[in-house]
């Protein structure tokens, strides 16, 4: 039995040209019955994490999580799983920026009716708004990063900034951070403050 991650690599690779073929049959079989199309993985990171401690399994419920290695690409993806390709539900997680982006894609795969969440900036600005500076810099601690976000903050393009602006840069200074803490912050939220983006997000993939 395939699993959901090899219909992601199967449809990865098939936005890049390769054959139409294994990720149809791999949504027939697994069954698919939704895609939440994605920036990124560390945005990847932060819907598994906050699903699995609501007790969800998303790939168990027919959900795939798809990193499309950038907001640009959703217009490919949209025609290739939305009603012009393989006719899933499609939802999506994007900064405000990215909003027109796939605003249109969706409406030219036919899946205006289908919704999308934006947040206000970033998704890491979210959750650091969301947790609050003192708690993002206790979980940095923890994770044994605190010398080096210290030694950030002090250098001269960050002076002036506001320490959450700092925080949010800093999980971009080295490869694999944002993952790293776009699973520890959504791991960390209380869930009576989860940020309205990734609430509804997850809210709409209720099976029902």
């Amino acid at each position: 039995m395939p699993d959901m991650s090899s219909f992601r690599e199967a449809v990865t690779a098939w936005a890049a040209g390769g054959p139409s073929d294994p990720p149809r049959r791999l949504a027939a079989r697994l069954p698919v019955r939704a895609v939440v199309l994605l920036e990124g993985p560390s945005d990847a990171a932060a819907v598994d994490a906050l699903a699995a401690s609501r007790g969800r399994d998303l790939a168990a419920d027919g959900v795939c999580v798809l990193p499309m290695g950038g907001a640009m690409s959703v217009g490919r993806f949209t025609q290739l799983l939305g009603p012009p390709g393989l006719g899933l539900r499609l939802t999506g997680l994007c900064d405000e920026r990215e909003r027109p982006y796939y605003a249109r894609a969706f409406e030219r795969a036919g899946a205006a009716q289908q919704e999308f969440f934006v947040c206000a900036a970033d998704l890491e600005d979210e959750l650091i708004r969301a947790l609050g500076v003192t708690r993002v810099e206790e979980l940095v601690r923890a994770e044994g990063d605190l010398r080096a976000l210290r030694t950030f903050q002090h250098q001269p393009a960050q002076q002036g900034r506001t320490p959450q602006r700092q925080l949010r840069r800093f999980l971009g200074t080295k490869k694999g951070r944002k993952i790293q803490y776009g699973r520890v912050l959504a791991e960390a939220l209380d869930p009576d403050h989860v940020p309205a983006p990734l609430d509804g997000l997850l809210a709409s993939l209720r099976t029902s």
